[in-house]
């Protein structure tokens, strides 16, 4: 099982979702939810989502934002032969981020982990974290 089990982590991941949905980025209030969620992550043995919480924090500290945007589909186009296609991604892609909707995003993510394309998209918000 690699989904929050606790039911004290399980309370605050929602309460976080709807913290950020209703109040936006409150800086303190959310780093220290994430600081509080960390150990509970550890204690499960969640090693993602033990990451993906300490990288959160330190941005979110760090920059007073969540300056990391929602991953992307990669777009598909249609074949020669009628199969699909990635299309080809451009050398520098522009992309608009808003911090309030990324977050909230990524929460969910967190929350909703055991399905593998959460999983997936989650990777990115920590190789995004990462990079930044």
């Amino acid at each position: 099982m690699n989904t929050l089990q606790n039911s004290k982590a399980v309370k605050l991941i929602n309460k976080l979702i709807d913290d950020v949905y209703q109040n936006g980025i409150i800086i303190n209030t959310v780093v220290d939810d994430l600081t509080t969620l960390r150990p509970y992550t550890i204690d499960e043995q969640l090693p993602l989502l033990a990451k993906a919480t300490r990288l959160a924090a330190e941005h979110i500290s760090e920059h007073e934002t969540f300056s990391i945007p929602i991953p992307q589909d990669d777009p598909i186009v249609e074949g020669e032969e009628g199969e699909d296609e990635e299309a080809p991604k451009p050398a520098v892609e522009a992309v608009e981020v808003d911090p309030k909707e990324s977050l909230h995003y990524f929460f969910c993510l967190i929350r909703d982990i055991d399905k593998k394309v959460n999983e997936d998209e989650l990777r990115e918000y920590v190789a995004a974290l990462n990079a930044f």
